[in-house]
């Protein structure tokens, strides 16, 4: 129901409600006047028949029953011109009960009726049961008077026999015209509020009629000049107007958006897939086709079941996923046994996430090709390697040109002790001599450095392999008075490495703590999970690294020991960057320096 339809309807309800206090109260009022109105009728009456009795019986004082009785036919006619109002009778009766004279001649003789006194009625009513007595009583009342003779008992009795149906009568006019007032006042009250409430609601009606326009998209609408509508009614149209204007703006940029990511996801190497809680896919995005062997309209709205029949290895590693809440990351499985004329991929990547309070919300699937996960990665590390060897190799030069230089200068110092016949150059020789074995070993070194390295690739649980770099440094750090402190939370995690490799990279990071720290401290091993890496951190309590040598750590040759070969943790960068890992540290002379190695996990389920 409308809220106009409402307002007129609780209009008319409290209309008919005053109406009907009004009427109730009138009619209260009607009553009590016409009950008024026939006592003092009543009361009137009854002295008049007193006189006529009394006259009568002024006849015979000695036998004034006997008078009465005499002149019965003569006073009966005077009872019956005193018969108005809600008399139904006038009786005179003796004090056997035997009626003397009466307003109706055929009851003359008889035993008068006994009728309950009408006064003491109307006093233990209250004004409801007066309405009741007066609208549905049928029964006779009477009002009783005596006549006394002279000393003792009386001997007349004078009885008006009241019938509420006469009173009744008297009032039907009145409560008729009640009755028409009150319905016109209702029908006037439904009019006025009809007619007000769509004067009222008129300029809603014109805002819901814009808002319709803008529901279909028609976002300029035109207002109504502020002579023919009120001052709020403007206010509220402009803004709405202004709320057009802002959503076809924003429906504009959200079809550019729509658009975009619609392009964006036909890109996508992935396939997306969203289930909803009833298992039926409500999204798919990217690649679909290309991994399921279906378009991907014909995929929506079925359960997964469907997409993925049982019996599969994806709906095996789907239902495990599902009903554990488990997430799945980066498992290798094949795609076979999807579609009859499925030509796809042989195999995926398969991620599962849960989203949603509990195990049975929605999920997401992703697929990945892992040839073109593999090609994008290997693109990368080229990128990166490139990078790291330049980086490396940026002291190369300055290894090479100190030899050099001295070999220059001591050949140019032999040269001219030979002008001056001085044949004494053994020194210089030597010297000579000493920088070219230094620079074959600069050389050597760098060729050994530069050179492919083909790993030997396995997989290994990365708690096990730190494990043993933990049991291969504990002896050192024990004499040099280290504590060690393991935290090893990755115990699923594996990784694919050539594990002499990059236990010899984690060892260079290990011992160069242990040997930061000459007078004692704790060396800090950690391993984590962080989203598809394993991070490894290597944490001591040693001085730190200066600040105006962080950057060069890393380089070839450059070493900060008195007797170091600064190839360390150059062979360590490189042997990380081999696996498609990341290094780095953060060092604070208060609180020592900390390295941070990631490397991609192969398989990883939580």
């Amino acid at each position: 129901m409308s809220l106009q339809a409402r307002l007129t309807l609780w209009s008319i309800v409290l209309m008919a409600v005053i109406v009907g206090i009004v009427s109730s109260i009138d009619l209260a009022q009607e009553v009590n006047r016409q009950l008024a109105a026939a006592r003092d009728r009543a009361d009137l009456i009854g002295q008049l028949v007193n006189a006529f009795v009394q006259h009568s019986a002024a006849r015979d004082p000695a036998n004034p029953r006997g008078a009465v009785a005499g002149d019965a036919e003569h006073l009966s006619t005077q009872l019956v011109s005193l018969m108005s109002g809600p008399l139904s009778e006038i009786a005179v009766c003796d004090n056997t009960g035997r009626v003397l004279a009466d307003s109706l001649p055929r009851q003359i003789g008889k035993k008068c009726p006994d009728f309950p006194d009408w006064y003491k009625t109307l006093d233990r009513c209250n004004w409801w049961d007066k309405v009741r007595l007066l609208l549905r009583d049928t029964h006779n009342y009477s009002i009783a008077d005596e006549l006394s003779a002279g000393e003792g008992s009386p001997v007349i009795f004078v009885k008006l026999v009241v019938r509420p149906q006469f009173i009744r009568r008297e009032m039907v006019p009145v409560l008729k015209r009640n009755v028409l007032v009150s319905l016109a006042s209702i029908i006037g009250a439904m009019f006025a509020a009809f007619l007000f409430s769509s004067i009222a609601f008129r300029p809603l009606g014109k805002l819901t009629n814009m808002l319709d326009l803008i529901a279909r998209g028609e976002y300029e609408i035109p207002v109504e000049s502020a002579k023919e509508t009120p001052e709020e009614f403007n206010v509220v149209a402009s803004k709405v107007n202004l709320l057009g204007q802002k959503l076809r703006g924003a429906q504009t940029e959200f079809s550019d958006l729509k658009t975009n990511i619609e392009r964006l996801l036909e890109e996508l190497e992935d396939a997306v897939l969203i289930f909803g809680r009833d298992r039926r896919l409500i999204a798919a995005a990217g690649a679909v086709e290309r991994f399921l062997g279906r378009p991907r309209n014909e995929l929506l709205n079925q359960s997964i079941l469907e997409i993925f029949p049982q019996g599969t290895p994806l709906a095996l590693f789907l239902g495990q996923a599902t009903q554990t809440g488990r997430v799945i990351r980066n498992r290798r499985v094949p795609l076979s046994g999807l579609h009859p004329h499925q030509n796809g991929l042989p195999f995926a990547l398969l991620s599962v996430e849960s989203f949603g309070s509990s195990a049975a919300g929605g999920i997401l699937i992703r697929l990945r090709d892992p040839e073109a996960t593999r090609q994008i990665g290997k693109e990368l590390q080229i990128a990166d390697r490139l990078s790291a060897i330049n980086r490396l190799t940026a002291g190369v030069a300055h290894e090479v040109k100190n030899p050099l230089n001295a070999i220059l200068m001591h050949v140019e110092l032999a040269r001219f002790k030979l002008s001056h016949g001085d044949y004494d150059i053994d020194q210089q020789m030597e010297i000579i001599s000493n920088e070219i074995l230094r620079l074959d070993r600069v050389v050597k070194t760098f060729l050994d450095f530069t050179r492919p390295v083909q790993l030997t690739l396995s997989d290994t649980k990365v708690s096990e392999f730190m494990d043993e770099i933990v049991g291969l440094a504990r002896p050192q750090a024990e004499a040099a008075g280290i504590e060690i402190i393991e935290a090893i939370d990755a115990e699923d995690a594996t990784i694919t490495a050539d594990v002499d490799l990059l236990k010899q990279a984690v060892l260079n990071i290990v011992v160069n703590a242990i040997e930061a720290m000459s007078s004692g401290g704790t060396l800090r091993v950690e391993c984590s999970l962080k989203g598809d890496f394993a991070e490894i951190r290597i944490a001591d309590t040693g001085p730190g690294i200066p600040p105006e040598v962080k950057n060069r750590i890393y380089d070839l040759y450059f070493t900060t020991k008195q007797h170091g070969s600064g190839i360390g943790l150059a062979m360590t960068y490189r042997i990380v960057q081999l696996h498609d890992g990341t290094i780095d540290f953060t060092s604070d002379p208060e609180h020592g320096t900390t390295f941070v190695l990631r490397l991609p996990v192969a398989v990883l389920v939580e």
